[in-house]
């Protein structure tokens, strides 16, 4: 298991090629905390945590090693913290990654000038091949996270928090296979023990939350969620030995509330996160937290989002959170009916998106028409009051969910 002094260590090797990234307060205080703080790993070079433990590991190596080079594995962020610390130290990087790995991520692995190699698969394929290249060039693997090097390299990031705020009292943690969690709760709670560390999974990609709950490390059949920096099928035994020992507990949130989490990162910070890198506030949001956490640190772990999914992670965290709603209203098919309905929702300040007339359905009587009115609302609530403003004006009004993507999946007609 690494220490402080192992962290420490790390910190020599970072100086001038790791950022000492921000830790900025949050205006808004959440329920069950005394203020909010976020550390904006996402702001570190190369938009993630990773490049610190590369940095670390690739300084350790022999003369030899760093003759032959390194491979690596990843499905984004792990491949551009190994590529950048390695073209920092003069070192040659191999990095294979799953064919459908974010292209954001996959282009800026390559500008840093390293070798990239694409893979059928998914992350353990990409795995396989990785160990199969290190035997055949002799190059030394770089694991993301079963490392103890790479681990003490990611703990710095514990270090600046409490250097930063020293009576911090949580840390919230997103957690894939363990990396970070476990360097930070080395470097925290060697130093501060009444420190509580929490970690946040994916509920479809949660092995560090089943294997606590086990008692050992326990592998997923399976790992699905939109958050790829988190989708791991299982934690290493290192990291599961430290988190057992060190972390408070393991929640998970669903990629709905991680949407949601990026979402009111956006409006309230104006800071792009990753939906890893959102899971903490996600977390905080949706009240998976135990209440009393005082001064809480959340870290953003990395704003390498995928810039062709943004809009849709956007509208995905509104229909959510209910901005996006989807008003059916049944009325007589007479003159005046829909400039009526119009103007009582002009009383009700919302942003229509889109309307639609429906006459032909079976589920309208004859003489009746359906009119749906997809709206952008203030909050959830909103779109129940606009319906009870219908009602009083002796109107059939009612919710429905929104469509899945406002901009191209218009209600049915």
């Amino acid at each position: 298991m690494i220490t402080l002094a192992d962290i420490q260590g790390a910190r020599e090797h970072q100086q001038g090629r790791v950022l000492n990234t921000p830790l900025f307060p949050l205006t808004e205080r959440l329920p069950g905390t005394e203020g909010i703080w976020l550390k904006a790993e996402n702001l570190q070079h190369t938009g993630s945590f990773k490049i610190r433990g590369a940095t670390h590991c690739i300084a350790l190596l022999s003369d030899q090693e760093r003759q032959r080079g390194v491979v690596a594995a990843s499905a984004g962020n792990h491949a551009q913290g190994v590529a950048q610390a390695a073209s920092l130290q003069d070192v040659h990087a191999t990095i294979v990654m799953p064919h459908d790995a974010p292209i954001i991520k996959v282009e800026r692995t390559r500008r840093t000038g390293a070798e990239i190699v694409l893979v059928a698969g998914g992350i353990e394929e990409a795995m396989e091949r990785a160990h199969q290249i290190a035997r055949e060039k002799s190059l030394t693997f770089i694991h993301p996270f079963d490392d103890p090097r790479i681990q003490a390299g990611q703990g710095t990031a514990g270090l600046e928090i409490l250097e930063a705020l020293p009576a911090v009292d949580s840390i919230v943690v997103p957690v894939g296979g363990g990396g970070l969690i476990a360097g930070i709760s080395v470097a925290v709670r060697q130093q501060r023990s009444q420190v509580r560390v929490f970690g946040v999974q994916a509920q479809g990609a949660a092995p560090a939350a089943r294997s606590l709950k086990a008692g050992r490390p326990v592998t997923l059949e399976k790992a699905t969620t939109m958050a790829d920096g988190i989708r791991v099928r299982a934690v290493a035994d290192s990291t599961f030995a430290v988190m057992r020992r060190y972390v408070e507990g393991i929640v998970t949130v669903s990629d709905e509330e991680i949407s949601q989490g990026m979402v009111y990162l956006m409006e309230t910070t104006k800071l792009v996160v990753e939906g890893a890198g959102a899971a903490g506030m996600a977390a905080l949001l949706a009240g998976r937290l135990p209440t009393g956490l005082g001064r809480t640190v959340v870290v953003l772990s990395g704003g390498n989002a995928d810039t062709n999914l943004i809009a849709r992670v956007i509208e995905r965290g509104l229909i959510s959170a209910g901005r996006y709603v989807l008003v059916v209203v049944n009325i007589p098919d007479r003159p005046g009916h829909l400039r009526d309905i119009l103007n009582i929702v002009a009383t009700q300040p919302a942003n229509i998106l889109d309307i639609r007339h429906d006459r032909s359905s079976w589920r309208v009587p004859l003489g009746d028409v359906q009119v749906q009115l997809l709206l952008e609302t203030r909050q959830a609530a909103h779109g129940e009051e606009i319906c009870a403003a219908l009602r009083a004006h002796g109107m059939d009004a009612s919710l429905e969910p929104a469509p899945s993507s406002p901009q191209d999946e218009k209600p049915a007609t």
